[in-house]
């Protein structure tokens, strides 16, 4: 069940939008190959689940998509389904091995992000991956696939280092607050 939506629900979700903004802030002015753009929605999918997972996917692309970056706003469904698989992985498997839930939650996320890449932008965006994307397209794989061979590495890394600090700060916070999140 979805729960009341308490203080410290909208308290988490308006934080983890920070942190994905300042995150695709500091990737996008270095060119960085990954995006860190996620690690908010990984927080609040894990601690809050994928009902409210998708919620700072969405507002960040927003605000960001407005202000800083266009390509945010169409890269919205990304966030959405990566908020909505990360809260399922993490309710229904309770293993400790992030490599493969890295795997699981990238794979629908990095599609959907080929897709949008090869479609809309023709493999040019602002993210420091277009320039690999561009060498793999002159290659006989075509653009589309290098946009998903590009897509799926960069977006895996990027969930893999997204989840390692999203679980160096759950650890950190006290459990009065995790039972209050939960309730």
């Amino acid at each position: 069940m979805l729960g009341k939506i308490s203080v410290h629900k909208i308290t988490l979700i308006a934080l983890a939008v920070v942190i994905n903004i300042v995150g695709s802030y500091i990737a996008l002015v270095l060119h960085l190959p990954i995006y860190l753009d996620s690690m908010g929605t990984i927080m609040t999918a894990i601690l809050l689940g994928p009902f409210y997972g998708l919620f700072p996917g969405v507002l960040s692309a927003l605000i960001t998509g407005m202000t800083s970056d266009i390509y945010a706003l169409y890269y919205m469904p990304v966030g959405i389904v990566l908020g909505v698989m990360t809260g399922f992985v993490f309710q229904k498997n309770k293993s400790n091995k992030l490599f493969v839930k890295s795997f699981c939650i990238s794979v629908p996320a990095s599609l959907i992000s080929a897709c949008i890449t090869a479609n809309v932008f023709g493999g040019i965006t602002s993210s420091g991956s277009t320039m690999l994307v561009q060498l793999l397209a002159k290659t006989p794989v075509g653009l589309t696939l290098s946009c998903l061979i590009v897509q799926f590495f960069t977006d895996y890394f990027d969930r893999l280092l997204s989840l390692w600090l999203v679980f160096s700060v759950i650890k950190k916070l006290p459990d009065s607050l995790t039972n209050k999140l939960k309730n």
